[in-house]
């Protein structure tokens, strides 16, 4: 009878420092005693996790775990928190919920009643959940909070579900083990979607990478790209328990509309964006100007019609004489008042505009046509890709402190309340409003005429010499 099929069992990126010494055997036959049986790609995982060095320290301090749900990546660190608790260890344990911790909890506590380790004492009231057994090890599980775990001292941290780890959250956590002789810090979970509030784990990722990071191990399994959510090899690529507890009956029933969400979280696909990076009010205002700027060349006109087709919006862009490219939205109206307006604006200033450029299908061609009819210059229809570089351009520079603006009520609403949205299949992306009465298409201009700003920006004339 032929072998059933499973999924990959190493990853399909890591990182891990050499070594000659690991209790990650140790740990998984402790694990074993408990009547559990640890999976090939488990064991292979906790003695690289587990590795140290010819002095006994941990090999690596940090370790970064992301493996798609449902494949059994907590029973990894129930196997390094048994072995922890066994040997004297302060462990603790948190997560961004309080049933995710409560739920951890659970589970350790019934490894460590059939492995026959004492238990001292235990505390079940959720949030304050904690296990302690002869010998002095001890763990704690904790919700994470801005203040949770200052001043406590452990030697293990585990981030559960740390794809919500927040910066202000780590900042709270990583010196409660400080002062450990052998500290080691574990950040188990899968990348953000677009509902994730952390940036931490995938800042971690970046890092290791770009060959930033010291002392720190990394495995992952994932797609480069996103990918057909019906292509069963990038199933088994990316789920190494696939025919050793999850089937692909499960899977399939996952398949949805949101061919997006299935590769981030079945598929292990990391967005190359920041999903929830809107913009703060903090880091709109620090582009605000006081009194209108010193202005050079000539202005571009961006002209977006909404998606429900009901609404058009104007801005302009104009470079200004300190290397900033100043932006302002001229108006939004709906689009049943028909576009004799804009017609009339870039006609007055048809001699200042040095490119128009109008998106949304919706409208776009029906203005074209009238800008045409009424002699003002052929407007430039951007495609896909062109929406993608003005969003990414818009993004530098708001961070790059690259825009100037005089704080219009309307426009700040927006762009202080907008989360992205996935554009095409490379990790493109726009932007969406999250308050129902603001309506993104007066961003979407304001991001058409910076990119066009920069997409045809005036250059100085160079002067001929002559002897």
């Amino acid at each position: 009878m032929a072998k059933a099929r499973i999924g990959q069992q190493t990853p399909t990126y890591g990182v891990t420092l050499p070594y000659r010494k690991s209790y990650g055997k140790e740990a998984v036959a402790l694990y074993e005693s408990s009547k559990r049986k640890a999976r090939p790609w488990q064991a292979s995982l906790l003695k690289d996790i587990m590795a140290v060095t010819t002095g006994g320290l941990w090999k690596h301090t940090k370790w970064g775990l992301a493996v798609p749900r449902q494949n059994g990546k907590n029973e990894v660190i129930v196997m390094r928190e048994l072995w922890g608790l066994q040997h004297g260890e302060h462990i603790i344990h948190t997560a961004h919920r309080t049933d995710i911790a409560h739920k951890a909890w659970e589970r350790l506590l019934d490894r460590v009643i059939l492995a026959g380790l004492d238990i001292v004492s235990q505390y079940k009231a959720r949030g304050r959940e904690h296990i302690e057994v002869d010998g002095g090890g001890k763990i704690e599980f904790r919700t994470r909070t801005s203040s949770g775990g200052l001043g406590e001292s452990f030697d293990l941290l585990v981030y559960d579900e740390a794809q919500e780890l927040q910066d202000d959250q780590d900042a709270a956590l990583k010196y409660t083990i400080a002062a450990s002789s052998n500290p080691q810090t574990i950040y188990l979970g899968t990348p953000p979607t677009t509902n994730s509030a952390g940036v931490v784990f995938k800042n971690l990722r970046d890092q290791i990478r770009a060959g930033k990071t010291v002392d720190t191990g990394w495995a992952e399994w994932s797609v480069d790209f996103q990918v057909d959510p019906w292509d069963k090899e990038s199933w088994y690529k990316t789920n190494p328990s696939l025919g050793e507890g999850l089937s692909e009956r499960t899977i399939m029933g996952e398949i949805s509309a949101d061919a997006l969400d299935f590769n981030i979280q079945r598929l292990g696909y990391w967005v190359t964006y920041n999903i929830r990076s809107a913009f703060t009010q903090a880091e709109w205002e620090k582009l605000k100007c006081e009194t209108p700027p010193e202005l050079k060349g000539r202005a571009f006109i961006g002209i977006k019609y909404n998606k429900q087709a009901d609404s058009v919006a104007l801005s302009i862009a104009v470079k200004t004489t300190d290397g900033r490219t100043f932006v302002e939205t001229v108006d939004r109206r709906p689009t049943r008042e028909g576009n004799a307006w804009i017609v009339d604006f870039c006609r007055k200033i048809a001699g200042h505009a040095k490119r128009i450029v109008v998106d949304g299908s919706s409208g776009q061609q029906l203005l074209a046509d009238e800008l045409h009819d009424a002699k003002v210059q052929k407007p430039y229809l951007p495609t896909v890709r062109d929406v993608i570089a003005a969003n990414a351009l818009w993004e530098s520079s708001v961070f790059g402190q690259k825009l100037a603006h005089m704080n219009q009520p309307a426009l700040a609403q927006v762009v202080e309340n907008c989360d992205r949205r996935p554009i095409g299949n490379n990790g493109g992306f726009g932007y969406k409003s999250i308050l129902e009465e603001a309506d993104v298409s007066i961003m979407d201009s304001a991001i058409l005429a910076v990119w066009a700003a920069e997409r045809w920006e005036e250059k100085p004339t160079k002067q001929k010499m002559t002897c």
